[in-house]
């Protein structure tokens, strides 16, 4: 295991946590000024209320944003096709189409955000280097499609991936709302009784609607991407008819025997990192190999960021999907 226990971890409110950390050190100067940075930038506000979620979720229906690739970078070959009438993209490495790897990517954004350039550049840089084959679904958003209309979706495109490629290596790669969403299509997958892929990796997930409670603000006031009032309204769209504790919603709140080996990466200024704590003990205690990098000092998706953290995190990432080992 990767984790270590820490004790004695103080939030904003002088309160003493128990958590697993798997770097304790301090963060970077280049973690440092992206964090600074954030908090210069509108980010924030998209989450500070639920009605600035929904004047976001009007403004992007009004202009519906391209979900075509951007950023995907040389040696990277790519074609689009339809699953259950959504667009799915499919991405090769030039230099070895034939690679047996492939990898399930599922972009965040609160589930009302599109694919985004940064999203793009993961996929290109695990495509050509891993090397592996990533099929990219460009899902409905909320509040025009919701959980219960998502998430089988996404586990039978999931068993059909699973069933083609037989023994191959598959690794589902999740971001944010994706990470939750990834879960979610794993636990439906063991439901109806269908193989596991080889491994899930959650990045920062949002697996738990219930942000409430006096932790989450304290960890509100540092974290510079995320607020809580928006975050419950995002969830709130995306539930639909739903309960917010459904595992759809809230796979933390589901079922983990039986699911795939897990690789959990947060950071203790992201609002969600105490759900990966508790992602990590429930996945342990239901028999599931799982390997949390809760780093100090880290925000909102660190792994994805251009800090030694973030490139850290990416090799490590590489590695699993490249190796199909854990």
């Amino acid at each position: 295991m990767v984790m270590k226990e820490m004790n004695g971890v103080s939030n904003a409110d002088g309160k003493t946590t128990r958590d697993w950390l798997s770097d304790n050190t301090e963060p970077s100067w280049q973690s440092r000024c992206i964090n600074g940075l954030l908090r210069l930038l509108p980010i924030k506000k998209q989450t500070a209320s639920a009605d600035a979620v929904r004047e976001r979720v009007r403004k992007l229906t009004v202009r519906k944003p391209s979900h075509e690739p951007t950023g995907l970078g040389r040696g990277v070959a790519v074609t689009l096709k339809t699953w259950a009438q959504w667009p799915v993209y499919y991405t090769v490495p030039t230099a070895d189409p034939q690679v047996n790897n492939y990898v399930v990517f599922l972009h965040g954004g609160g589930y009302i955000n599109e694919i985004v350039r940064a999203h793009w550049r993961i996929i290109g840089w695990l495509t050509r280097h891993a090397p592996a084959k990533c099929i990219v679904p460009i899902y409905p958003l909320a509040p025009h499609a919701t959980a219960g209309e998502v998430v089988p979706v996404v586990g039978d495109l999931l068993r059909k991936l699973l069933e083609d490629v037989g023994p191959a290596s598959v690794t589902v790669v999740g971001n944010s709302a994706g990470a939750g969403l990834g879960l979610a299509a794993a636990q439906w997958l063991r439901d109806q009784g269908h193989r596991q892929p080889s491994r899930l990796v959650l990045i920062s997930p949002g697996i738990n609607a219930s942000i409430h409670g006096p932790e989450r603000l304290a960890i509100v006031e540092r974290d510079p991407v995320l607020d809580i009032p928006g975050m419950l309204e995002g969830a709130r769209l995306y539930a639909g008819d739903l309960d917010l504790t459904h595992p759809y919603i809230s796979p933390l709140h589901g079922d983990f025997r039986g699911l795939a080996p897990m690789l959990v990466f947060s950071g203790t200024c992201d609002l969600l990192y105490p759900d990966s704590i508790e992602l990590a003990a429930k996945a342990r205690a239901a028999g599931v190999p799982v390997e949390l990098h809760l780093r100090k000092g880290q925000p909102h998706n660190y792994a994805g960021m251009p800090t030694p953290e973030g490139r850290q995190a990416r090799e490590i990432i590489l590695r699993a999907v490249a190796s199909g080992l854990m």
